[in-house]
């Protein structure tokens, strides 16, 4: 397994520097990297690195979700919240609507059936759209009216909202005696709980680094320590209450920029350096797990569902960004920022199959499809037209 990490570590820094030569993102080079060397490409990985993927892939995400809590701002936060609010759940229930219906016209699914494919693809990535919008934050761009803390707020919710109704729809088919209203009632519980929780442990957090003297590299595991736990909270406690967990490790780097600010600048300066590990691993291992015979099984039909679903979420972004005062180029901005799909559909889309749904083959196949489309899409989208919609501030 220690080979495997060091094929992945030293092809990832050098596909990544190809791709960002070749003026593409770098993310681009390191997901087709782990499409190659996967166990779909070339087989270079071994088994046992493929078993732990997950959790690593979680690591990484929860190290991203870090920085991108340090990167908060208050004042940005209020100013975007009720359009927050709105592209985490519109563009999502239309693109898991407008997938449902495509899926019965053009695949016979039944309507259960096409919301259980439409909610896997309705989840924009965090692993993709996150680190996009930091870097513009990083650099000033759009940050005037605070468009990037505006997709990276909506977007991290988003996924508890497409994960919710995924479950829901599971849950129809599987027979259990589940409500859909009752289960979108409770993604604010959900919000809620992970928000209190990364409060809760961000204020200990601050307690305990101002009554002891801590280097900061042991205040970053102390922190990364504690932002995994909360993670796996739902496992750990094996109960079926629902906590987003990753808006709570969000919460936890925010809480810690806003009461500890010279602190929280140096961890996030730490944490800029541990990602350059972390997102060689998250995007090779996402891209280990794409299957291109899969997603060439998806066919035509198969792009011309994602098209439809796309054309449903951008509907739902212009829906959400009405009564803003964002210009079109703005607006045409957050649309393209929305288009990324890979770390969700990477991890939901064989559940269908492994629990026995009807077509779960297809199911799969269209999951791996967007994250081939879309992926890449989103990526080059956002990397070359920010400079070109958003205004850089000086």
């Amino acid at each position: 397994m220690a080979a495997s990490l060091a094929v992945i570590l030293l092809l990832g820094l050098v596909a990544k520097k190809i791709f960002e030569k070749l003026k593409l993102p770098g993310l681009l080079g390191m997901l087709i990297l782990g499409v190659l060397i996967g166990p779909y490409g070339f087989n270079l990985l071994h088994e046992d690195m493929l078993k732990i993927s997950l959790d690593l892939r979680s690591i990484a995400l929860i190290i991203i979700l870090l920085r991108a809590g340090f990167g908060l701002n208050k004042n940005d936060l209020k100013n975007v919240g009720i359009p927050a609010l709105k592209l985490s759940c519109i563009p999502g229930l239309l693109e898991g609507c407008f997938i449902a219906f495509a899926s019965v016209k053009y695949l016979g699914f039944t309507f259960v059936q096409g919301g259980i494919l439409g909610f896997i693809i309705a989840a924009v990535s965090p692993a993709v759209v996150v680190p996009s919008m930091i870097k513009l934050m990083e650099n000033n761009i759009g940050t005037k009216k605070g468009i990037p803390t505006l997709i990276l707020a909506g977007a991290s919710l988003d996924d508890v909202f497409a994960i919710t109704v995924f479950s829901a729809f599971l849950g129809l088919y599987c027979g259990s005696n589940m409500n859909i209203g009752i289960q979108l009632l409770i993604i604010p519980i959900s919000i809620i709980l992970g928000i209190m929780a990364g409060i809760i442990i961000g204020f200990v957090l601050i307690i305990i680094l101002k009554k002891y003297h801590i280097q900061d590299t042991n205040k970053l595991l102390l922190i990364l320590g504690v932002s995994i736990l909360l993670n796996q909270l739902e496992t750990l406690l094996k109960t079926k209450l629902q906590i987003a967990t990753l808006i709570g490790v969000m919460t936890i780097g925010f809480v810690l920029i806003e009461k500890l600010p010279d602190v929280g600048k140096r961890l996030s300066n730490k944490f800029n350096k541990v990602w350059i590990f972390a997102e060689i691993l998250l995007f090779v291992l996402v891209g280990a797990q794409v299957d291109m015979n899969v997603a060439l099984n998806a066919g035509g039909i198969g792009i011309l569902i994602l098209i439809i679903g796309l054309m449903g979420r951008s509907l739902g972004v212009i829906i959400s960004l009405i009564g803003t005062d964002y210009n079109w180029k703005e607006r045409f901005f957050c649309l393209i920022a929305y288009i990324p799909k890979a770390t969700v559909q990477a991890a939901m889309g064989a559940v269908p199959l492994s629990l026995g749904v009807e077509s779960g083959d297809e199911i799969l196949a269209i999951a791996v499809l967007s994250i081939v489309i879309t992926a890449p899409l989103g990526a080059i989208g956002i990397n070359s037209l920010a400079e070109k919609l958003l205004t850089e501030e000086k």
